[in-house]
């Protein structure tokens, strides 16, 4: 519990974009850590999908169970699949038995091939498995640019399961429940709750250490409201983000819920005041600017903010 006492105080200081490839002997960025007992993650770079770190940017989760093991996200190629597995081989003989896909994007699913070869069923919300098969030959297009050799042997395939809004699994010790909270970061987002152990592996929900994206189509109203309500609910002792180390659910809040009703707040006034779209790039986002990703994100951010509350 050591670890997981240290990243519960962490702030965003602690994360940097310039932080180089913490695991060199591997495909995967860094190597996984247990967070709390028999529950571990290989926490990605909080920046973006680089050709140095393979596109690992994201947290890849898995939960041993003492009857097999249940791995949360495939990673953004057959490659970082397959490194997980090995790593998870160094840890317990147990078989993988599950994969979740905590939503439809590339470094969510595009390892999904991988584990299907493996004869591991693949479990996601029907709206991210309906995203990704939009989406999948451009997931693909941008894994070849950036990653080079490393997108070799990922196929893009979608889940071989969909749930629509709730999946309960019993597996050896644990409790398993896989939820759908309602609408947030991105279509089919899904949160990994253990309660016996009060944990949430909460997927791209939650951000504290890099600034969460948000996307053309992305209701932030929708998603203030999840937050406020469902997830509040539940209010996890321990999170494990879709991006950055495992913390405490106040961190979480503070820099994703407080940060979406801040933007919201000073696009409203910009939009009362009569500004346009081309000034609302530029409204005050300075108290989020340590946060890793500001550079690429705040500025479209506010832009599909003020579009999204126009006519609202």
């Amino acid at each position: 519990m050591r670890f997981l006492a240290l990243f519960l105080l962490a702030t965003p200081a602690f994360a940097s974009e310039d932080i180089p490839d913490q695991y060199p002997q591997s495909v995967l960025y860094s190597k996984p850590v247990e967070v709390i007992p028999h529950v571990f993650s290989a926490i990605g770079a909080t920046a973006p999908p680089t050709y140095e770190n393979a596109g690992h940017n994201n947290n890849l989760s898995f939960i041993v169970t003492g009857d097999g093991v249940v791995v949360v996200n495939s990673g953004a190629s057959y490659l970082l699949a397959k490194a997980l597995h090995g790593e998870i081989k160094t840890v317990t003989d147990q078989p993988v038995k599950l994969v979740i896909n905590e939503n439809g994007q590339g470094h969510a699913m595009l390892g999904n091939n991988y584990w299907i070869d493996q004869g591991v069923p693949v479990l996601a919300h029907a709206d991210a498995a309906a995203e990704f098969a939009d989406t999948a030959g451009q997931s693909m297009a941008g894994l070849q640019s950036y990653a080079l050799e490393n997108a070799e042997g990922t196929v893009p395939m979608g889940p071989t399961e969909t749930f629509t809004d709730r999946r309960d699994i019993t597996m050896g010790n644990f409790q398993i429940e896989v939820l759908h909270l309602g609408p947030a970061h991105s279509a089919g987002d899904i949160q990994v709750w253990l309660p016996e152990q009060g944990l949430m592996i909460a997927g791209d929900i939650a951000f504290h250490e890099r600034m969460p994206p948000i996307f053309q189509g992305t209701c932030t109203s929708c998603w203030i409201e999840t937050w406020e309500g469902p997830l509040t609910d539940l209010s996890p002792t321990y999170v494990i983000p879709g991006h950055g180390h495992p913390t405490n659910f106040a961190q979480v809040t503070r820099y994703t819920r407080d940060y979406l009703v801040h933007l919201r707040s000073v696009i409203g006034a910009h939009i009362d005041n009569g500004g346009d779209l081309t000034d609302a790039y530029y409204v005050d986002q300075s108290a989020y600017r340590h946060l890793d990703t500001f550079e690429e994100l705040a500025t479209k951010n506010a832009g599909v903010v003020y579009e999204e509350m126009e006519f609202e």
